[in-house]
């Protein structure tokens, strides 16, 4: 089999409504990707997300220095692929970022052809590991520009639908106000559902250490993004001080800086996003050493569970994924929570494949 094209692609799915965190407002999720063609008839998909700024940067990477590079390769070679974009043109200037999130569309996008040629869905390709279903917990009714009222609403209705497991974002002006909210939410949900807080990266390592141990009352299961995530020595400090475990790594673009994090004792929770580490090739590098060190992986969703679905299912200590449904429609094979948990998928490939009508109403061109 050989690569005969390669086409990347912008998509920008609107989100109603608009949300925010500490750090984003996103109107639109930005799918900044490419399609792959082969001579054997198999059209891979890949993409990475964003919040719909600075797409263009990821596929004029993808179009100037890695197409080239990819016509008459055969993808099943994807390792030494993975390689040769890595250490290529793009290497002297950029190692992380949108060079990575450039590499793990083409990357996503191989390993969907090899396991649609292989007849199999992806997390079976791989090996898998859950044979039936994955815990999910839902991020969905937790955004900081949501009034108190309406997040105490939105998380009473995710319990209500069957999740166990809820997160909301804090990082506002005043943590006080975060304080009073997170108060609330574990009032609504109860002492039984599993809590986590998002930060975003917004306190500094005084505001962590003081409000992060004011926080612990509330039985949180992970505290997300308390610094920011350069910061491996404040994390460590995090780590050593407060019982509530340090969960982080959707900005975290490597491997060798996921190996710092874990070799000091700074990460608790493993959140490695496929669409920013560089594809599913890296990623299982990183689940592979957070395994060594009994780390459990809970990925961050740039790709809103689509292929980390699959990822979870064939990794042991991956242990849940969290959902967020804003693009799930747009998908030949779209990421489904049941009564709490992922329903495995059963097509061939990575579910990744758009529904063409969607490609070209949401296509940025």
């Amino acid at each position: 089999m050989k690569i005969t094209k390669v086409e990347s692609f912008v998509l920008h799915v609107p989100i109603t409504p608009p949300i925010t965190d500490a750090i984003n407002v996103a109107t639109h999720w930005g799918l900044a990707g490419v399609r792959i063609f082969t001579d054997e008839g198999f059209t891979g998909y890949g993409y990475t997300g964003t919040c719909a700024n600075g797409d263009e940067m990821i596929t004029d990477t993808i179009d100037r220095y890695y197409a080239p590079e990819l016509i008459g390769k055969d993808p099943f070679m994807v390792r030494e692929i993975w390689d040769q974009l890595r250490f290529g043109k793009m290497h002297w200037i950029g190692r992380a970022g949108i060079t990575h999130m450039a590499l793990a569309a083409v990357d996503i996008a191989l390993w969907d052809i090899m396991s649609k040629a292989s007849n199999k869905p992806l997390w079976q390709y791989l090996g898998g590991h859950k044979s039936k279903q994955i815990k999910a917990y839902n991020t969905n009714g937790g955004w900081l520009n949501w009034s108190k009222e309406r997040l105490i609403k939105d998380v009473s209705e995710i319990v209500e639908q069957g999740f166990t497991g809820v997160k909301i974002k804090v990082g506002k002006p005043d943590p006080h106000e975060d304080y009073d909210r997170v108060k609330a939410v574990r009032k609504a949900i109860g002492d039984n559902t599993i809590f986590m807080i998002d930060v975003n990266q917004q306190w500094n390592i005084n505001t962590a250490m003081t409000w992060g141990k004011k926080l612990e009352e509330f039985d949180l299961y992970w505290l997300e993004e308390p610094l920011n995530p350069d910061d491996i020595l404040g994390h460590k400090k995090l780590a050593d001080t407060l019982t509530v475990p340090i969960a982080l790594g959707e900005h975290v673009y490597s491997k060798y800086a996921f190996r710092d994090y874990i070799h000091q004792g700074a990460i608790e929770y493993v959140q490695v996003d496929v669409t920013r580490v560089g594809g599913v090739t890296e990623w299982l590098q990183v689940a592979g050493l957070a395994a060594s060190y009994d780390l459990p992986i809970c990925p961050h969703v740039g790709d809103m569970g689509q292929i980390h679905q699959h990822l979870v299912a064939s990794t042991s200590n991956a242990t849940m994924l969290e959902y967020i449904p804003w693009i799930r429609h747009i998908f030949e094979e779209p990421a489904t929570v049941k009564d709490g948990f992922y329903i495995l998928p059963q097509m061939p490939g990575a579910s990744t494949q758009i529904i063409p009508r969607f490609f070209e109403e949401y296509r940025v061109k």
